[in-house]
């Protein structure tokens, strides 16, 4: 019972930490389930979804025109590493910061028991109906 009540206050520090940063920073996402995912766990500012209608190049040109510093949240599965990897050199190349913090520690922290950006809300809920 205490992993999971650790488990609890890591996740919602780096979602503080993250709604904290993103008032100044634009969070890339994969898919519109994920920017759904981090409004319900209170995140603002700005959110962009990968698979729109651009190329991912197509994206870090645009977005880099108004932003030097951007937080990379894709999934952590198979698919997620390899579009962060494509937004990595895209926003690289077009002289952007990277963070790729969150994801890690969010890829880590829930290793095991997610593997996605929209299932967060739903572990924290569980988490949290376990400590109650």
């Amino acid at each position: 019972m205490s992993s999971s009540l650790d488990l609890l206050e890591k996740l919602e520090r780096v979602i503080h930490e993250l709604a904290e940063e993103s008032a100044r920073t634009p969070i890339i996402v994969e898919g519109r389930n994920d920017r759904e995912a981090l409004r319900k766990l209170g995140i603002g500012g700005e959110v962009f979804v990968v698979n729109g209608h651009h190329t991912i190049f197509e994206m870090c040109e645009e977005i880099s025109r108004k932003h030097k510093r951007v937080i990379v949240l894709t999934d952590w599965d198979r698919k997620g590493g390899q579009i962060c990897h494509s937004l990595l050199q895209g926003f690289q190349s077009n002289g952007v910061k990277v963070d790729e913090y969150v994801r890690a520690t969010l890829s880590s922290l829930s290793a095991g028991e997610i593997k996605d950006v929209e299932s967060l809300p739903n572990l924290i809920e569980r988490l949290r109906s376990k400590r109650r």
